[in-house]
This record gives C-alpha cells, sequence and structure tokens, in this order.
C-alpha cells in the first residue's frame, strides 16, 4: 500500500528531475568569484568603468567580481575568452563594437552571432579627437584643408584597428576626401602617450582625454556623437560638420552561449541594480557616459541588427576581408 509520504517523495522528485540545475541541489549561484574580462589596458576609461560596475555588482551577487584586463586584438581577446569558457556564469566579459566589425574584415575565433550570451547593456562611450594644445590644427576645418595638402601625412592614433575610435575617424576621412595615416595602439593609454609624447598628431579615442583636455595639453577638435556633450557644448559633432559620422558604442555584460536562463537572469539583475549605484554614475561621468540599458532580450535583437549594419559600413569603407 502506497502511503501519503510515498506519494508526496515521488512527486518531489519528479519535480527535481525537471528543475534547473541550480533547483536540483547545487549550489545557488554565485557561490564562488567570478571573472569580469575587459578587453583593454588597465588605467584606461573602459577598465575604470568595468571595475567601478565589477565593485558595485559584487556588493548586489554577495560575491567577488574580479576584473581581469586581456588587452590587444582590436578588443576581442574577451570574446576569445568567453568561447572556451564553461558557460556556468562564473567567466563574463565585455564584448566592444569591434565583435561586430572584425568578423567582415579578417577571420575570427568566433562567430559572433551564436558564440554569446548578451546579458545586459549597461552604457557607451563618448568619442573624440584630440590634438596637442600647441598643434596649428585647430579644428576639423583646419585638420582637412592640411590632410588635403598633403595626402597620407597626418597621422592619428587609436585603440585599435577596426575599433570605433578607428572605424568612425576613417568614415570621417571617406566624406571628407582626405586620406589620414593611422597608427594603432593597443588601448586608451597607449594612445593618450603617443598623442601626449607628439609621436602621433591626434588621437581618436574614448574620454580618457579628458583630463588632459580639461589641464589645457589637449584640444578636442570634435565629438562622434548624435548631439554635443554637456561637458564641451562649444565643440562641434562630426555629424553637425556635415560628415555623417556617429558613434557611441554601446557595451555592458556578456556570457558564454548556453548559459542557464536562471543564472543569465541573476547577472542580468545585479549589473542593472549598478545603475542606479551613485558611485558608478559618478564613474560614468567622469567619463562623460551615459547610461544605455537594454535587458537581454532586447540587447541580444540589437547585436544581430548591429552586425548586419557593420557589415554595410565595412562594404562601405571598402574594408572587407577577401575570401
Amino acid at each position: 500500500m502506497t502511503t501519503r509520504r510515498q506519494v508526496l517523495a515521488a512527486a518531489s522528485a519528479a519535480g527535481l528531475a525537471g528543475a534547473s540545475p541550480l533547483a536540483r541541489g547545487q549550489q545557488a549561484f554565485p557561490s564562488r568569484p567570478i571573472r569580469y574580462i575587459c578587453p583593454w589596458p588597465a588605467g584606461g576609461s573602459t577598465d575604470v568603468v568595468m571595475r567601478a560596475l565589477a565593485e558595485s555588482v559584487s556588493r548586489a551577487l554577495g560575491q567577488q567580481v574580479v576584473v581581469e584586463n586581456k588587452p590587444g586584438a582590436g578588443g576581442t581577446l574577451g570574446a576569445n575568452e568567453l568561447v572556451s569558457a564553461r558557460p556556468d556564469g562564473y567567466t563574463l566579459a565585455q564584448l566592444p563594437q569591434s565583435v561586430f566589425r572584425l568578423p567582415h574584415m579578417q577571420k575570427m575565433a568566433f562567430n559572433t552571432l551564436t558564440d554569446f550570451t548578451w546579458i545586459a547593456c549597461l552604457t557607451g562611450y563618448t568619442f573624440g579627437m584630440v590634438v596637442l594644445a600647441e598643434s596649428p590644427i585647430r579644428s576639423i576645418a583646419d585638420l582637412v584643408a592640411w590632410a588635403k595638402a598633403r595626402p597620407g601625412e597626418f597621422t592619428y592614433g587609436s585603440t585599435g584597428t577596426g575599433t570605433s575610435p578607428h572605424l568612425a575617424i576613417e568614415e570621417f576621412a571617406q566624406r571628407a576626401g582626405i586620406q589620414l595615416n593611422h597608427v594603432p595602439f593597443k588601448g586608451n593609454a597607449e594612445n593618450m602617450q603617443a598623442v601626449l609624447g607628439g609621436h602621433v598628431m591626434a588621437a581618436s579615442d574614448a574620454t580618457g582625454w579628458a583630463p588632459h583636455v580639461e589641464s589645457g595639453r589637449l584640444r578636442l577638435l570634435a565629438t562622434y556623437g548624435s548631439q554635443r556633450t554637456r561637458r564641451w557644448p562649444q565643440v562641434p559633432t562630426l555629424d553637425e560638420l556635415g560628415y555623417k559620422t556617429v558613434s557611441d558604442s554601446p557595451f555592458g555584460v556578456c556570457g558564454p552561449k548556453n548559459m542557464d536562463a536562471a543564472v543569465v537572469q541573476t547577472i542580468h539583475d545585479a549589473f542593472r541594480k549598478t545603475l542606479d549605484d551613485p558611485a558608478v554614475r559618478a564613474i560614468f561621468d567622469r567619463y562623460d557616459q551615459t547610461v544605455i540599458y537594454k535587458n537581454t532580450a532586447d540587447y541580444t535583437r540589437f547585436a544581430r541588427e548591429t552586425f548586419e549594419a557593420e557589415r554595410a559600413t565595412i562594404e562601405r569603407l571598402g574594408l572587407t576581408r577577401k575570401g
């Protein structure tokens, strides 16, 4: 004869059999530190922002989130790490705009549309072009005139081939009818050292240049957003100058493919909470970054749409990989 206790036990076992791994007795997520890969050098603007996010989300999750720097390859080394990582939520990364572009330019170790979980978008950059304060180039008009008189001689640094600071200027140059000499670096810190040392004539970058503009060492010629920035309202955008170039490169937190939905939700909710943290918002303000929030579904849709949009941009610039 089947007892009531046996019936309840059988029902409980059946329920657990169909539940997620988290419900079948595994330790609740997270039970150990989480890696959050920054594909840029330590000390740059992205590194500082990601460390603020990591500190805030560590409090929300009750477990340490550790930022690990893996610079180089146009910001795609974090993507490479995710391809080989277990989908358990303990390896996360920033995936910058280059993961949408570089696959159209060269063979990559990942598939942008199938290899990642797009957990949450959080913010985006303010990009701009700077020159030394003593440079004879005082405006974009000066730059265009100089470059037209000396094709290919104007040098500018960026955070790497295929990154937003690189391709925004290439698009601007194409529309302006000029040829510039691009010098790629691993990240913001190297790019700033190069322009401050006079090794390149200009730098295209996110607002790691802000302190140097504020101190008077660098001059900001233009920003790349759809509108002028709040901190530098006197500086025009490339778009309003007639070059139809807009770039802000939204980013946030991503993981490997095939992550458990419950883990994704936990990570999403914790990172979403960081956007209400005054300490995080203060860091955003320091680098003139706005909140650009997208949930998992919207971020995934954004990734698909952006991948196709970047394909069109790469084709227009004549940078599509051969073969």
